[in-house]
């Protein structure tokens, strides 16, 4: 094409002008393009930044610089929430949601901002705005966490259930649904999810803690035969010892304890702080 183009100019000086402007106009469409393209990896990127403070400051400069692009406000929302600011990132989602370009992706945004900042009632009103032929693990998710707060345990159940056979990494949701479990008093059903939930991810260290308070609960004071470091081991000694006290089993709890301080590579001071206090209590 370029060389017709050229062989068109040939005419006049007039003739020329005007197709070095076609050439100009269609160069800057080529560019733009291109940097828009790059521009979608570059946020992609900052989305997924080891840093979430780092990108909050990218996408609050673009947003700030495109006022009218709602994925960069998008970007700047899921990453204020990403660095734990979910509150700040309430009211840039409330502004999404009202713009022409929302999608009900954003409402799931922004109810899970408003469940993290503790506002539950907002929350389940924008999952009710959402219309139900949208099913994925997100919305299930959040549906199981609101029905746990509301103590409907049946639909809460239900809800992790279909939300855990959505995802193919359930571990976090099945720790979750444990600690549902473990608040309701079924302890043994609570073990039971987070034993699950280790066989996904075998390193996730809230789920070995829960584990540990489930068993706990049901005076099973061994620990579970699972992935731990030396330090872990350490902490969940410490937490079985404090679980056996809350039981009442006073110098089991304090054997547990004594166990933790000597497995730790270095001085633990939580531990040696809880024994510390028993031991002065029963002196008193």
């Amino acid at each position: 094409m370029r060389h017709i183009v050229t062989s068109l100019c040939l005419g006049s000086t007039l003739v020329l002008s005007a197709c070095g402007g076609q050439e100009t106009a269609e160069l800057d469409a080529a560019f733009k393009a291109v940097n828009v393209i790059d521009e979608s990896g570059l946020n992609d990127i900052m989305l997924n930044s080891p840093d979430p403070n780092e990108a909050v400051r990218y996408f609050e400069r673009a947003s700030a610089e495109n006022p009218d692009r709602v994925d960069l406000r998008r970007g700047y929302a899921k990453s204020l929430v990403r660095a734990g600011k979910a509150t700040q990132a309430n009211s840039i989602w409330g502004q999404i949601v009202e713009s022409p370009g929302a999608t009900d992706e954003d409402r799931l945004g922004y109810a899970e901002a408003l469940i993290r900042s503790g506002e539950w009632e907002r929350a389940e009103e924008q999952l009710d705005l959402i219309p139900p032929t949208m099913e994925n693990f997100t919305r299930y998710r959040l549906e199981a966490m609101i029905a746990d707060a509301n103590e409907e345990w049946e639909k809460a159940d239900s809800f992790y259930e279909i939300a855990v056979g959505l995802t193919t990494t359930p571990a976090g949701t099945l720790n979750n649904w444990g600690y549902s479990k473990l608040t309701r008093g079924d302890f043994s059903g609570a073990e039971r999810m987070f034993g699950e939930a280790l066989g996904y991810d075998p390193k996730l260290f809230t789920a070995k803690n829960n584990l540990v308070l489930a068993r706990g609960a049901q005076r099973k004071y061994d620990l579970p035969i699972i992935q731990m470091t030396q330090i872990e081991r350490a902490q969940l000694l410490h937490s079985l010892g404090l679980s056996a006290v809350k039981q009442g089993d006073v110098e089991i709890g304090k054997g547990l304890l004594r166990n933790a301080i000597d497995t730790h590579p270095q001085h633990f001071e939580a531990a040696a702080r809880s024994l510390a206090a028993l031991e002065a209590n029963v002196t008193n």
